[in-house]
Order: structure tokens, then sequence, then C-alpha cells
């Protein structure tokens, strides 16, 4: 098969080639395709060296499944075009609310891939390593209420906040001014409540795509809260997550469940540095679970602290597992 990335130049369109690199997936071509200011650019993909073409002069019918990793306005103006010729797996917020279009985490509910039209979108990267977690709880004990807090990234934003985060943390430093450029507040050795835009009931867009995406996925009557929180680390978000169940539940079982949830690792040493962090899962596929605790002020809830890549499980590597999971059935 032929696949292709559209905004290949870009954090998730290059971790995409990564994991596309290492996978077992048999590719005849991989097209990469970006802006006119990428244009031209070789990147190396299994010793061979692939040329950046130009989006506006693209041919989709190209490959068989293109995954779109160049944010909304590029998902909305080209991804409808585009599936009439290709399958497309779409990284941004622009599908995913969108009836006709399945939301899908590869190990949480693949089934949703027999109702698509071509298009296919990719969750949230806070909903996505969320909803690990929560999937194989909900089966066991029905959820009734989440409430989570996140310690997200900059990678989240792009590359120039990446950038921009370790100029700031330069200049702080250096004692010298900071002028914000990506973020409403310095974010070196800070942190921000605040991601995306802000709606009229003081709710995040953020915050209210992890209630929406995660009652999509998992189940529309589950109750979600969130507070989403810019901080000053690379890669890797973090959550802190309150789940209430309908009823009872057996702490051994949930241990149980946790530690053979499909693309998770529970590390829970309960004691100093028994957990994981943000920079201990980089790089790593997995979504890690840590400090599971009962809730002592609810007999019916429990804690969890989950960690994952977001530039990987959070994104271009669920799209990869979504592409492999398509072509056992194509």
């Amino acid at each position: 098969m032929n696949f292709a990335i559209i905004g290949a130049s870009g954090n998730v369109g290059r971790k995409t080639i990564e994991i596309l690199e290492k996978s077992k997936i048999k590719l005849n071509n991989l097209f990469l395709v970006a802006s006119s200011k990428s244009a031209g650019k070789k990147i190396k993909f299994r010793n061979k060296e692939i040329e950046i073409e130009v989006l506006e002069n693209y041919d989709f019918a190209k490959a068989q499944i293109t995954f779109f990793a160049a944010g909304s306005k590029i998902a909305k103006e080209w991804a409808p075009k585009a599936s009439k010729k290709t399958i497309i797996i779409d990284n941004s917020s622009y599908f995913r609310m969108q009836k006709d279009v399945p939301l899908v985490v590869s190990e949480v509910n693949p089934e949703a891939l027999s109702k698509h039209k071509n298009i296919i979108s990719n969750p949230n990267c806070s909903t996505m390593q969320m909803v690990l977690a929560l999937k194989p709880l909900h089966d066991e004990y029905k959820i009734k209420r989440v409430v989570v807090s996140t310690y997200q990234a900059v990678s989240g934003a792009g590359r120039s906040s990446m950038d921009e985060l370790f100029d700031q943390s330069k200049k702080h430093l250096e004692g010298k001014k900071i002028n914000s450029q990506n973020f409403t507040k310095q974010i070196a050795f800070n942190l921000i409540p605040h991601i995306d835009d802000f709606e009229k009931d003081g709710y995040t867009k953020e915050e209210l795509k992890m209630t929406n995406e995660t009652k999509k996925i998992l189940d529309d009557e589950i109750e979600v809260t969130a507070t989403c929180v810019r901080v000053p680390v690379k890669t890797g978000h973090s959550e802190s997550i309150n789940i209430e169940f309908e009823n009872l539940y057996d702490f051994e079982n949930i241990i149980k469940i946790l530690r053979t949830a499909p693309g998770c690792k529970v590390v829970d040493e309960r004691k100093d540095g028994g957990y994981i962090t943000p920079i201990e899962a980089e790089g790593d596929y997995t979504t890690f679970i840590s400090r599971i605790r009962k809730d002592n002020s609810n007999i019916k809830a429990i804690n969890l602290w989950v960690v994952s890549d977001n530039l990987l499980k959070g994104a271009a590597l669920n799209t990869v597992q979504i592409a492999e999971t398509l072509m056992k059935k194509i």
C-alpha cells in the first residue's frame, strides 16, 4: 500500500514518519506533503530520501491511506476533497465531533472504524491517554463521573512553542526581559491555567474537548469536568484523574484491571520515585498509570496519575495504529 503524510515537516508529521520507520507496515511508497516553505526538502525513510511535495500540487489518489497532521484549517479545506480519493486519518480537532466521523482510540473503540466514510478522526492528546485508563474500568465498574486536571507539555502547542520555552528559560536565568509570543503569560518557570480559547461558561475549548470526546468515545452518560494547564515541560502530558463509579468497587480488582489495560503500564511503588514523570515517558509508546489510590472522601471513587508522550500515543502513534487496524480489514 501507499501512505501519505500531510504536514510532514511539523511535530506530529515528523513523529509519524519515525513511527512508520520502526513499524512492521509494508509500504510501497510514502509521500510527504507540506507547505511551500518545506517543499523540496528531503527526509530519510527506510534508506531512501523522500522529497517533500507541495500540498497544492499533490494528487491524493497516489496513496490509499493519508495522515493529516497539519491542523484544523488544512483539514477543513483539503480533507473533504481528498476523502474522495483516499482514506483520511486526521489529527486535528476539526472532524472529531461530527456525527458521521468515527473518533477512534485503537485499543478502546476500534469497532467504530466500521462506520467510516473515508474520514477518521484522532482524539485530543489529553483525551486519548485518559480513555485508555478509563475504558477497562468502565467495562467492569460503570463510571459515573470523572474530574481531571491536566499538566500539558508545550509540544502540544507546536514547535514554535517548544522553542519559546527554551528561549524564555535562557532569558529568565540571565535576568533578561521576557515577551511571550505563543503564550498568554510567561511559560518558563511558570504554568498557565489556560489552553485554547475561552467559551462563555468560563471553560476553555481544550477542557470541553476532553468532556465531549470522552462521551463520544466511551459513553455519553459519563459526566466529565476538566481543568487544562500548560506547564514548562517539553514533551509528555500528565493528568490527575478522579474517577467515581456507579457502585462500590473492589480495589485489588481495580489494580488488576489497570495492570492488563491495553497500551498501559502500571508503575506504582508507593515510595519516593515509585511513579512515572513526563520526562520518563518521552519517546515511549506506553501510557503510564501511577499513584492509584482510594478516594478517602468518596467510597465509590479512586484517584490516578496518568502520563503519556503527547506526540506519540497522543497523536502520531494512534494514527498509525488506526492504519494498521484498517489494513487488516482492507
